[in-house]
């Protein structure tokens, strides 16, 4: 049966503390929320079933963002019509990254945000991602485009910073072509 997760808004406070590192073995309970991450934000990115449940469309979640101060992210990418990779990372570290600066034409937008913001955000073309998956296993993922933003966006939570906090004020909006939009 599906259960809706509750998702924290960005007013409330657990989303600006700087989250703690995982200690393996991770519990029952925090495998069982992965799991329900997972079904929500792929359930969010199929139209059908993102309108049955009053769903946001999302592809990325990180613990903070239901209240667990813990270095988890998760993130369900659908790289063609209907297809989905699942990426769970724990205490997830940007080791590289592409010197090749992007930024999403639309903007970004946030589970925890539910407000529109303009303007765009400068993120890494490329990154490469160290961590661990959710048994204590090793994991080494290299993300481009998409992927990578989700990737930034979501190990952000982990350090208590929201994607607007990367708008420049004064200049929300990039028109100088070094950076390209996607």
């Amino acid at each position: 049966m599906f259960k809706k997760l509750k998702i924290l808004d960005e007013k409330d406070k657990h989303l600006r503390k700087i989250s703690d590192e995982v200690v393996f073995p991770l519990s029952d309970k925090e495998k069982q929320l992965i799991k329900q991450i997972i079904e929500n934000l792929t359930y969010s990115q199929i139209e059908s079933l993102a309108e049955k449940y009053k769903l946001r469309p999302g592809m990325g979640l990180a613990f903070p963002q239901v209240a667990i101060n813990k270095r988890v992210i998760v993130i369900v990418h659908e790289y063609e019509d209907g297809k989905f990779d699942n990426y769970v990372v724990v205490n997830p570290k940007i080791v590289s990254h592409s010197e090749e600066i992007i930024a999403t034409d639309a903007g970004e937008g946030c589970l925890s945000v539910n407000r529109d913001v303009e303007g765009h955000v400068k993120r890494f073309a490329r990154v490469t991602i160290e961590g661990f998956d959710e048994h204590g296993n090793k994991l080494k993922i290299r993300a481009r485009e998409e992927l990578s933003i989700a990737f930034q966006h979501e190990i952000d939570h982990l350090n208590g910073i929201l994607f607007y906090d990367h708008i420049d004020k004064k200049h929300p909006f990039i028109t100088d072509g070094s950076i390209r939009l996607i």
